[in-house]
């Protein structure tokens, strides 16, 4: 029977399956638990949540955190982009950025959340933790975009002589679109996540994170749990609409005859 829906239809019962499942175990542990303050229910979560939206405060502290964990987003990705150009295209530049990148990657956030707190100031936390989880992200995606350029193409180009600058142009740069598009997707969840941690660990006033911290400091757990359901729909609002920001780019390159369409497997 679930095979004759319509896929969109298969998704959606699917989610609301899968929701129902987690609600109820959520419900049935708060039960066994029997202290709010330790595991509140559902609906007191949902009534919380209902709170905060009727306020204006929680509109001007989403806002902000969303600006200043966009600016580090983008700083993230324009670095995180011409760095893995370089890096493609230079030996002694990757012998040189390679371990960097590496280290960051595998560095514990907290750690370098610490390390910001001492160089920047407490407002500017969030922007750098940002940046410094997109950037490694998308040079990674960029040079595993170059590194598998289509081998037939470039002996064409050799045997036809293509400067440097048509080389990049007509199959470096269409063959890193798709992976580079994936990477964008994953780190902006990743970026936002970081930026909220390190919005807690700074107490940046007026942000997501402070008001994170403020109801684990006067054990408002349902306010916790409310903050937190903020964060992951934002996330994914983040991902979705990254995701068809690029399908409609993807669709006007075919459109003007794009090359990179037709190989993007992700």
């Amino acid at each position: 029977m679930l095979n004759k829906l319509p896929n969109t239809a298969k998704k959606i019962l699917k989610f609301t399956l899968a929701l129902a499942f987690w609600l109820g175990l959520w419900l049935i542990l708060s039960h066994i638990v029997g202290i709010e303050i330790l595991v509140p229910s559902p609906s007191n979560v949902a009534v919380t949540l209902k709170e905060m939206l009727m306020q204006k405060e929680f509109y001007t502290i989403c806002l902000r955190s969303f600006l200043r964990i966009t600016c580090g987003y983008v700083l993230g990705v324009a670095v995180g982009s011409a760095l893995g150009m370089l890096i493609s295209f230079s030996s002694i530049l990757n012998s040189i950025f390679k371990p960097f990148l590496t280290a960051v990657k595998t560095t514990p956030v907290v750690s370098f959340i610490i390390l910001a707190l001492i160089w920047i100031e407490r407002d500017g936390v969030p922007v750098f933790i940002t940046f410094l989880m997109v950037m490694p992200i998308v040079s990674a995606g960029i040079i595993t975009g170059i590194e598998s350029a289509d081998e037939s193409l470039l002996e064409m180009a050799k045997a036809y002589k293509f400067s440097f600058g048509k080389r990049l142009k007509y199959i470096y740069l269409p063959s890193a679109v798709p992976s580079f598009a994936s990477a964008c997707e994953t780190a902006i969840g990743l970026g936002w996540k970081a930026g909220v941690a390190a919005e807690v660990i700074c107490m940046s006033r007026g942000t997501v994170g402070k008001a994170l911290k403020d109801s684990q400091i006067y054990m408002e757990t349902s306010e916790l749990f409310a903050w937190t359901a903020v964060i992951i729909v934002v996330s994914l609002i983040l991902e979705k609409l990254l995701a068809k920001l690029f399908d409609i780019i993807f669709k006007k390159a075919v459109q003007k005859g794009g090359y990179f369409i037709e190989h993007r497997n992700y």
